[in-house]
């Protein structure tokens, strides 16, 4: 049964007279205790993604579709409805502990918080469960009398899970996770989370533009442009072989360790993601993309299969071509990305 399903979900922002459209049409499932990455450069929607799931978006977004949260519509819940699922049904771990936390507040108290108003426990019983999820992540017990100042970035993202995990949560979205960190500190962060979603069986939706890190931690992986999926499928395929050509170029911009090829030559996607407030027509990524065809700028393309398990929207895709080089006669100026 799945935790989540995202439905044709669409996030708008009202900018003046404008609609700027920031997630446009994304249909996502997550499973019990499935792992599902959703990778992107900044400004394809990820964010907006992860924070429409439990409605934490301005007032100034619009939001349509269905986000199916364990068979009920976050959409559509009343107030009083969805504070009961905040947290208790699904929780984020944001990419910012240090602006996530409450500088004035001991950080016990702040994981205590969310376990006094949902399990209307008493303050004694609070002060232990917040004592056991510290120990649960790494940190003493005693660091509960600590301020978020008084700990290192990865204290402090460890106090962010454990709040995560405060009242049992079906799903935890975790908005970058180790963006702020050092790599030494990202492999502990993410071994954590790994740890505790398969001891509790907990559903993960993790965020990152890095695809090995995802690839590493997730089942499947859903890879985000402009505010739409253009690639989803089994994590280690959609690394290692990206059928749509943004993703290949996103795992292409990250040098595989022990390998002297992408070590040697690293290649990287000249440009950014287009303005959301004036998108390109047809497919939004074929001004950057290298096997672009003539119809690619006035044809827009949807999902469609790309072998077991996997969708991409290209049209190469479609034609059986994708991840294999040039498909048309005569096309000189494209190349592999």
């Amino acid at each position: 049964m799945s935790v989540l399903e995202v439905r044709n979900l669409h996030v708008t922002y009202g900018s003046g007279n404008r609609a700027v459209p920031a997630v446009r049409g994304v249909d996502l499932s997550l499973a019990g205790g499935q792992k599902l990455g959703v990778a992107g450069e900044s400004g394809c929607g990820k964010s907006t993604l992860a924070l429409a799931l439990l409605r934490l978006l301005p007032a100034s977004a619009r939001l349509t579709g269905e986000i199916m949260l364990d068979g009920e519509d976050v959409l559509t819940m009343k107030w009083g409805r969805l504070r009961a699922v905040r947290w208790a049904g699904a929780s984020i771990v944001f990419q910012g502990a240090m602006h996530s936390l409450n500088a004035v507040h001991r950080v016990g108290d702040q994981i205590a918080e969310p376990i006094m108003l949902h399990r209307k426990s008493a303050p004694a019983e609070a002060k232990r469960r917040v004592g056991e999820l510290l120990q649960h992540v790494g940190l003493p017990a005693a660091r509960a009398d600590a301020y978020p100042h008084e700990l290192s970035g990865g204290q402090r993202q460890r106090v962010m899970i454990a709040m995560a995990l405060a009242c049992d949560p079906q799903l935890i979205v975790a908005d970058e996770p180790t963006t702020a960190l050092d790599v030494m500190i990202q492999a502990q962060i993410l071994r954590l989370i790994e740890q505790l979603v398969a001891e509790k069986d907990i559903s993960l939706l993790m965020i990152s533009h890095d695809l090995g890190v995802l690839a590493d931690t997730c089942d499947r992986l859903a890879v985000m442009y402009a505010g739409r999926v253009v690639e989803e499928g089994p994590a280690r395929a959609v690394y290692g072989r990206a059928e749509h050509p943004y993703g290949r170029a996103l795992a292409a911009a990250f040098p595989r360790i022990g390998d002297p090829a992408s070590r040697r030559a690293p290649r990287g996607l000249p440009g950014d993601p287009p303005d959301p407030s004036a998108l390109p027509s047809g497919c939004t990524f074929h001004p950057r993309c290298t096997l672009a065809l003539d119809s690619c700028s006035e044809q827009d393309q949807e999902l469609v299969t790309a072998g077991e398990g996997r969708r991409a929207a290209c049209v190469l895709v479609g034609a059986g071509t994708a991840g294999r080089g040039p498909a048309r006669a005569g096309a000189g100026t494209e190349k592999q990305l």
